[in-house]
Parts: structure tokens; C-alpha cells; sequence
């Protein structure tokens, strides 16, 4: 590997692991600012799925760790490695990436704008940073217990968001393009919260429904296996995930109490549980 390499790979190295002091979960990404390290399933005829559970390295942003003894086998299991990522939606900061682009031509941060005139909000100061293209990531956090889903382009034209199970390229890096940095001034700022109006427009709408019968029927069902196969570090999400599709389908009061019993199965508090409940309900325009 040439000096140069072996130099961006030890800044990368240095920079995941100051990331990780502030307490947010980091991967290796390559140049091409994908992950450094290949699924390990990658040779199976029918793999199944796997989020890490097999222990060994390649499963994306689900390697993420703020661990610093992990970071480094990470690292040294890719010394190609020139930047590094940085998981959204985790504890503690649930982070929420609003990619300001400038390859489609487009002015997404006069459409930010716009919007933030339109819904009534702004965006207060956060961490910023520049991508070698010219483009901007805000860095906002989220509440524990709502899941901003990843988009590209559906709240406007050339911003994308990174969400829950999503990553950002951490200020840095160094890919193909050039090196990401922060911008002046934000390097140590605590990521800012996010807007609740902008909150709404970053969470899928609403899907219609029908009634539902009394009974809450397989789909009932099987929203409360989703919550009870949630590892720690997911309980919180999968249970505001399920709630919020309770209610969308309209069975959720009658979903209430099993998503509750759901959650304690899985070491959630009773109180942890119905907030997070009540959360969802009001979330999706219903009284809890």
C-alpha cells in the first residue's frame, strides 16, 4: 500500500476513534465511501439474513461501534480503509443527516429553505459538514423514540436523508473525490435538535386504511413478534415502528396492552413502553 494510504488510513483511524469519544458508532469506508469490509455472506447460495450475529465483520453500518478496541479490529481487518462512517438513528445522539447535494443541479439549500418558510421552522446551529463536491450534511438528533426512515429527494429536490440504518461520511475522510472537513466554527458544537415540524416532514405519511375488524387479526399478530425480536439497542425503535403502524391500520388501541407485553418481554419498562406508545399514537394523529 503506498504512504499516502497507509497515512489517510491512519487519520481515518484517529478521526473514527475521536467521533467515537463523542459517542457516536463508526465503520471503515473505503474511497468509494461505501464500507471497507465485504459481507462475509457474500459467496452463500441463499444466505439468510444477518445483522452481525454471526460475529464476524462486513455487515455495513450494523458493525458500527463507539468502542475503541472494536474500531481498531475494524480498521486493521481493512487497511485500505481512507474514511470512516457514521451510524444515524443510534443512542445516544439518534442522529439525523440532512445531505444538502449539488450534483443534481439544484439548489437544495434555497429548497431547505423554502421549506423551513413554508413549515414554519429553522434550523438552529448544528455541526456542518463540507463534502468535497460542494455539498453540506447537517447533523441534527432525533427523539428515542421515532424512527427516521433514509429517503433520497422526497422531501426536495437534491436533499437526502440519513436515517436509522443509514451512515454519514465522517469529516475526515478521504474518498475518490476529496476530503470531507467541518465547517468553521461547528467542529464542537452538540449536534442540534431537530425542528418537530421538520421532524414530520422527514417521517413517511400516513398510509390510508380501512377499518378494522374487533379483532386485531395476523397483522396484530405479527407487529407484536417484530417488537419481541428486538435486540437491545432496537427495542425502543421496533416498538414505536410497530405502535405507529398499529394505529395506522387502525387496530391500534386494541394493540395497546400485547405491544406493551411485548416490549416487557424484552426489558422494557411498563412506563418505557406505553410513553413510547403513547408517542406513536400522537404521531400519527391519535389521542393515546
Amino acid at each position: 500500500m503506498a504512504t499516502t494510504d497507509r497515512q489517510a488510513t491512519t487519520l481515518a483511524l484517529a478521526h473514527a476513534l475521536s467521533a467515537a469519544e463523542r459517542g457516536l458508532a463508526v465503520i471503515p469506508l473505503s474511497r468509494t465511501k461505501l464500507p471497507a469490509l465485504r459481507s462475509p455472506h457474500r459467496d452463500d447460495p441463499d444466505p439468510a439474513p444477518c445483522h452481525g450475529e454471526c460475529g464476524r465483520f462486513g455487515h455495513g453500518v450494523h458493525d458500527a461501534s463507539t468502542d475503541p478496541a472494536r474500531i481498531r479490529e475494524l480498521f486493521a481487518a481493512a487497511p485500505w480503509a481512507t474514511g470512516y462512517g457514521i451510524a444515524c438513528g443510534l443512542p445516544p445522539h439518534h442522529l439525523i443527516g440532512i445531505d444538502l447535494d449539488t450534483k443534481s443541479g439544484t439548489d437544495s439549500s434555497a429548497a431547505l429553505r423554502e421549506l423551513a418558510l413554508r413549515h414554519l421552522f429553522t434550523i438552529p446551529p448544528t455541526v456542518v459538514v463540507l463534502t468535497p463536491s460542494g455539498g453540506r450534511h447537517l447533523w441534527l438528533t432525533g427523539p428515542p423514540e421515532v424512527v427516521v426512515p433514509n429517503s433520497a429527494g422526497r422531501l426536495a429536490p437534491g436533499i437526502d436523508i440519513r436515517g436509522a440504518g443509514g451512515y454519514l461520511v465522517g469529516p475526515g475522510s478521504r474518498t475518490d473525490h476529496g476530503v470531507y472537513s467541518t465547517a468553521p466554527g461547528t467542529a464542537h458544537i452538540v449536534p442540534a435538535r431537530c425542528p418537530r415540524a421538520l421532524l414530520r416532514l422527514l417521517l413517511p405519511p400516513p398510509r390510508t386504511h380501512h377499518p378494522a375488524p374487533p379483532s386485531v387479526g395476523g397483522h396484530g399478530q405479527g407487529l407484536v413478534q417484530f417488537v419481541l425480536a428486538a435486540h437491545e439497542g432496537q427495542r425502543n425503535t421496533r416498538l414505536f415502528w410497530a405502535a405507529c403502524r398499529a394505529y395506522e391500520d387502525g387496530i391500534g388501541p386494541a394493540l395497546v396492552d400485547p405491544l406493551v407485553e411485548a416490549a416487557l418481554n424484552t426489558g422494557l419498562t411498563e412506563r418505557e413502553a406505553r410513553a413510547t406508545i403513547a408517542s406513536a399514537a400522537r404521531m400519527t394523529g391519535h389521542r393515546p
